[in-house]
């Protein structure tokens, strides 16, 4: 009865989480008032920028989009997997992937996130070679391709931990009636 009452206890536990996923909810709202306040800042003067400076408002847009798609895909695949289910099931909006994302899968969209946001860095920093020091362009490689070799060693220990996960268990022995 005890341990019943403790496992019930540790089991509500998960909705702790709940606060965090809403708190990215939050930080989802600021991002689109960052992108926002982009928009507004780069429309006023698209005819007088130079094709360059577009291009580099274009992908810092861009890398806002990226950091939202990742916050989004952190608070639907965390929520799902660590305190319930989003009851959406029949919405016509449901993103596809939304209840198929377990830890591994969600692990490899944040490294692959990661990584593309990195390299909206990286391109940027090229683009603008001119006010770029070769040390701070040299450090901004190092940490992209840190990312890109940390995600092919996630994928790499993932696809080698489904190739070593045990068997499933039959659901009882022949002849016993399978309980």
């Amino acid at each position: 009865m005890i341990e019943r009452r403790f496992e019930q206890i540790i089991f509500a536990s998960r909705w702790l989480l709940a606060p965090f996923y809403l708190g990215l909810v939050v930080s989802l709202a600021a991002l689109l008032v960052k992108f926002t306040q982009e928009i507004l800042h780069i429309i006023p003067h698209v005819l007088d920028m130079s094709e360059k400076d577009v291009l580099l408002a274009v992908l810092t847009l861009i890398d806002l989009s990226f950091a939202g798609n990742l916050l989004l895909m952190v608070i639907f695949a965390g929520y799902e997997n660590f305190v319930s289910k989003i009851d959406v099931a029949n919405h016509e909006d449901r993103p596809d992937w939304m209840g198929k994302v377990d830890f591994g899968g969600l692990k490899l969209k944040l490294i692959a996130s990661i990584v593309a946001i990195s390299g909206i860095h990286l391109l940027k920093a090229f683009m603008n070679l001119a006010q770029t020091s070769k040390e701070e362009l040299m450090w901004l490689v190092i940490i992209h391709m840190t990312f890109v070799v940390s995600g092919v060693l996630l994928a790499f220990m993932d696809r080698l931990e489904g190739h070593h996960a045990p068997a499933a268990k039959p659901a009882g022995k022949p002849g016993t009636g399978g309980h």
